[in-house]
């Protein structure tokens, strides 16, 4: 067990609208990043949200690697689609605007798809997805990533986590969530480990001789992510061809880079990371509440199915996440000791102190400080 201590969630973002805005960020463009990186820790995946803060968006934004005043601009359209070039900007500002966008083609033509070329990191794909819920409409997005993971019989990092996001609403349950990436793990979640002192699950990297190991300052120093599903022998080849597929929509369709050559947070040059979008009108192909009774019913068959031994409950995907955040809201979030200290520092060094008010302690495992 880790340390950790319990923030208010509103003066956590507070913190980072300040944070971001002292680095030369405008104020509807720090609350956009800061409402998404939010998201993340709301959710419970931990390795997406404030941790991040001064380790990508802050350093970047201070080296001049990220634009924050950048625009997307269209560079090619049609009544359906959109591909847009993000001029380096924030992903998150340039993420929710292209979902915006998307999402807007859709009511007129039923389905659109946008790609962005020429971002950078754009926290959880799922709050792109989820988007589209309210327009009744079931939202997807990919982006691809540095490259983090090897491939199925290789031993250095040639892929990106290359994130799957789809939701699709229901009528009394909550909306289906899917959110994952297509590594095994990603790479913030080792961090975590790394920060708590603790060793990595089996099965999760290799070490730089491509070697299985528990180790994650070896998988951090040189060091890849298996695929999803891990070994060749768990069939981790299919993990592979997911994250290519994402890499083939989000960076060669959109123009962006990929593979190997989108950039590593600390590599002096632009990321230029792609993003793909798409918003799918529920009445473009039945009636939308039809639609979300059959979700409800689909839901129900999962949920009350006969359980394993020792578990009583069955969830869908996105429920244990709607669950968490609402806690969140109430009760705070826990920011591991590491990681309140490491935002304690960065804030101090540009005149915006980290001195919030802690709401209490609690022991914080690892295995579930983020996803």
């Amino acid at each position: 067990m880790a340390k950790a201590f319990v923030f208010n969630a509103q003066d956590l973002f507070d913190f980072m609208v300040r944070f971001f805005m002292k680095l030369g960020v405008p104020k509807d463009r720090a609350k956009i990043t800061a409402e998404i990186l939010q998201s993340a820790d709301l959710r419970g995946v931990s390795s997406h949200g404030i941790i991040r803060l001064q380790t990508y968006y802050g350093s970047r934004l201070q080296k001049g690697l990220i634009n924050p005043l950048a625009n997307n601009e269209i560079i090619r359209e049609t009544p359906a689609s959109i591909a847009l070039d993000g001029n380096n900007g924030l992903g998150q500002v340039s993420g929710k605007d292209a979902m915006l966008r998307c999402i807007e083609k859709a009511k007129t033509s039923g389905v659109a798809m946008v790609t962005v070329r020429n971002s950078n990191h754009y926290g959880i794909a799922g709050y792109y997805a989820m988007m589209a819920l309210e327009h009744e409409m079931i939202g997807i997005s990919f982006t691809n990533a540095q490259p983090l993971v090897a491939p199925t019989f290789g031993k250095n990092r040639l892929l990106g986590t290359n994130p799957i996001a789809v939701a699709a609403p229901a009528f009394s349950e909550k909306p289906f969530v899917l959110d994952m990436a297509t590594s095994i793990v990603p790479i913030g979640k080792v961090t975590v480990f790394d920060k708590a002192g603790d060793q990595l699950p089996e099965g999760w990297a290799v070490d730089s001789d491509g070697k299985s190991t528990t180790d994650p300052k070896s998988v951090l120093n040189g060091g890849a992510l298996f695929p999803l599903g891990g070994p060749e022998i768990l069939r981790g080849y299919k993990g592979y061809g997911l994250a290519l597929w994402v890499d083939i929509f989000s960076g060669i369709l959109s123009g962006a880079a990929f593979g190997k050559n989108v950039a590593n947070p600390g590599n002096l040059a632009n990321a230029n990371v792609g993003h793909f979008f798409a918003a799918m009108r529920l009445d473009a192909f039945r009636d939308p509440n039809e639609f979300k009774q059959d979700m409800d019913a689909l839901f129900q068959q999962l949920k009350t199915a006969e359980k394993a031994v020792g578990h009583d409950r069955i969830y869908i995907h996105g429920e244990k996440e709607f669950e968490l955040s609402d806690k969140y809201i109430k009760d705070g979030i826990p920011l591991l000791e590491q990681v309140v200290k490491s935002l304690q520092s960065a804030g101090e060094a540009i005149g915006v102190p980290f001195d919030l008010h802690t709401l209490g302690e609690k022991d914080l495992d690892p295995a579930h400080a983020g996803n």
